[in-house]
């Protein structure tokens, strides 16, 4: 469904501006006129591909069945559908990447090869990225062993995982 400019009431709104303050969030959905009266302009105007257009095609891509169930998913931070952000490609909150992480998982995968960063680190962080990365190790281990109903096991991952929490603090 198309919206309306909140100014104008007569042009479809075509910018549609998100604020969140307080963990509330607001949109203002202006026809480009309007906008421009405002003093809005976007500075990617001109650029042939952005970004939310590219990630809701692959979203597209990775359903190509429809979305099914992943359509009921809604964020509890700002109150974005996932059928929203399959839309855009834009995503409302911080706390939209919990709501979505799986979807969102799948899309890095499709997109990167993976959902995880591999890359150079910045000189003198490996060490101090040494903790999380075994934590995380721990985590993926504590998963399968779960997986596979190893709960005594399971029990161990989860007690070294609590040791080296506490270690941090």
């Amino acid at each position: 469904m198309k919206k309306l400019c909140e100014d104008c009431n007569e042009r479809e709104a075509v910018i549609h501006l998100t604020q969140i303050i307080d963990n509330k969030k607001k949109v203002l959905n202006l026809c480009s006129r309007c906008a421009e009266k405002r003093g809005f302009h976007n500075p990617l105007k001109n650029v042939p591909f952005p970004l939310g257009d590219f990630l809701a095609s692959m979203v597209v891509k990775a359903y190509p069945e429809g979305l099914d169930e992943d359509v009921q998913l809604t964020c509890s931070g700002c109150g974005l559908k996932f059928r929203e952000f399959a839309q855009t490609g834009r995503v409302g909150c911080g706390k939209c990447y919990e709501a979505f992480r799986d979807q969102i998982d799948d899309l890095l995968r499709k997109v990167h090869g993976s959902n995880r960063h591999t890359g150079k680190l910045p000189s003198g962080s490996s060490e101090k990225m040494e903790p999380l990365k075994k934590q995380r190790r721990l985590q993926d281990e504590l998963r399968q062993a779960v997986e596979t109903e190893d709960f005594e096991h399971a029990a161990e991952i989860r007690d070294r995982i609590k040791e080296l929490t506490a270690d941090e603090h």
